[in-house]
């Protein structure tokens, strides 16, 4: 099947809220402890789930944002207003609506080489000339001495060229990115990429590709692209998709603003709802591959799922006014288990992937506010599937009784169980989701070939399906870890209700 990219259990960071400012950016001289300006805990906790990539600034911040403005002497870098100004609410901080530029690409590149991980940096298509984006580019990679750009990233303390490799062209073209057609789209990306200076290190260019079914977008930007001949795929190295699932009011409607249900007040239905919209996700891989293959017939442009995660409506923020903040619960990690699964499953299509957002947003790993922070469910399910970082993909079959529930006053159902595997060496690493509110699930675990040695089952869940962690109890959901056994290669395992389970099985 093939080898699972690290760069599936990517991350997303955006000037949005309080994900930048409050949650990532503390500032140098703040009482909280801090790494140059680095929220210290939060560098502690990335660390150990080997976080292997972060896109930044941008999201649609990405499209009004300058790089030049935060570059250079942190008390000279010029203040502009926030693209998510109009977002926000008379109540919300006022701080959020602007721009301090005292996080710019400086601080990002300090924050991944903390961290251990690529920096994905957003280009502005939008706003700025294809002039900015080469200069940008000369500006992280050239080596120091060679022209003023690579100078002044030198005067700032960074001798060493960034080696940025990750490049995204804009980022939802078809909108906030220059709401383009996708035939338009694809002559800006054919600009923006032509003869930009390697400065040594391979560029890998990553297209704004569509959002949901948008199957005209793949295949209209393909099109256009290849108009000059198929060699233009070659700039190419991922087309980004977006999706999130929303699908949860009493009204089952995908409308921006009536679909959104609540984060934290939901039944068992929009449990299943949840689930069963974050499950297209799989659909949405395979629609676009097969539109993509018609015009790549060796599939050398992969998938990049640059934004996806739950979206709910306002009203569950830890930190009032942080606009699109929500507060994770079980039902979360459920989903998002299920999400990485699936891109597990797909490690031929899937190069790369990130959460919307890291901390203080949407389908957050983290919550911050001043000298106060937790992990939350969706962070623990990011550590526990860190194992599967490199592994070789198995092909695994799930056997499991449906879910059954009533969908306004409709039968439905949904898979009772379901996951991927992966090996290294003799590491046997299984992750499954029992997205059943109320009942466990008994299953016999075969494996062909080999047997048991030792492992582990580390289960996250919670007698409770609101459960949360919050800035005030952070302990609420936590993953436990207990043995397993097993006997001539077959273990036997019940998977609690409401749950994400990882099994790290070492095999004679």
């Amino acid at each position: 099947m093939g080898t699972i990219s690290p760069d599936i259990y990517g991350h997303f960071a955006e000037n949005l809220g309080g994900v930048i400012y409050d949650g990532i950016w503390v500032g140098e001289n703040s009482k909280v402890p801090n790494l140059n300006g680095i929220r210290k805990e939060l560098v502690e906790e990335m660390r150990k789930i080997k976080a292997p990539v972060v896109r930044y600034p941008g999201g649609c911040f990405a499209d009004s944002y300058d790089w030049r403005d935060g570059i250079g002497p942190s008390d000279r870098r010029p203040r502009r207003t926030n693209f998510w100004a109009h977002e926000e609410s008379a109540a919300g901080p006022a701080n959020h609506k602007y721009d301090p530029n005292q996080f710019g690409t400086n601080e990002f590149i300090h924050f991944c080489k903390l961290i251990g991980s690529q920096p994905y940096l957003a280009a502005n298509v939008r706003s700025l000339p294809a002039a900015a984006f080469s200069q940008w580019v000369e500006y992280c990679n050239a080596p120091a001495g060679s022209t003023t750009l690579a100078d002044a990233r030198a005067a700032a303390g960074y001798a060493d060229p960034f080696g940025v490799r990750f490049w995204g062209v804009g980022n939802e073209s078809w909108g906030c990115g220059g709401n383009f057609t996708a035939q338009e789209y694809a002559v800006e990306f054919r600009r923006y990429t032509a003869w930009v200076p390697q400065y040594g290190e391979k560029l890998s260019f990553i297209a704004s590709g569509p959002s949901d079914e948008g199957w005209d977008w793949t295949r209209g930007f393909l099109e256009e692209i290849v108009r000059k001949g198929p060699g233009e795929l070659r700039s190419i190295f991922g087309l980004a998709l977006h999706y999130y699932a929303w699908n949860l009011s009493r009204g089952r409607t995908r409308d921006w603003n009536e679909g959104k249900g609540d984060a934290l007040r939901f039944d068992a239905l929009d449990w299943y709802e949840l689930m069963r919209q974050g499950d297209v996700m799989e659909s949405l891989i395979n629609g676009h591959w097969q539109i993509m293959g018609e015009f790549d017939k060796n599939h050398a442009v992969k998938l990049v799922i640059d934004e996806w995660g739950p979206w709910y409506r306002p009203g569950s923020e830890a930190t009032p006014g942080d606009i699109l903040e929500q507060t994770p619960t079980l039902r979360d990690a459920v989903f998002s288990g299920m999400t990485l699964d699936t891109f597990n499953r797909h490690p031929e299509k899937v190069a790369m992937a990130n959460c919307a957002q890291l901390i203080n947003c949407l389908n957050s790993l983290y919550l911050a506010h001043e000298d106060k922070f937790c992990v939350t469910p969706v962070g623990y399910v990011f550590a526990m599937y860190a194992a599967h970082q490199g592994g070789q993909a198995l092909r695994t079959i799930f056997s499991s009784p449906s879910v059954s529930y009533d969908r306004d006053g409709k039968p439905a159902s949904f898979w009772g169980l379901k996951g991927s595997a992966s090996i290294q060496d003799k590491e046997l690493v299984l992750t499954v989701v029992n997205p059943h509110v109320s009942e466990a699930r008994e299953a016999e675990i075969g494996i062909r070939s080999g047997s048991l040695k030792s492992g582990t089952a580390t289960s996250l869940t919670h007698t409770d399906i609101h459960a949360h962690n919050s800035l005030l109890e952070r302990d609420v959901v936590r993953p436990k870890t207990s043995a397993v056994d097993g006997k001539r290669g077959v273990i036997t395992y019940t998977f609690p209700p409401a749950s994400v389970t990882k099994l790290a099985l070492t095999l004679a």
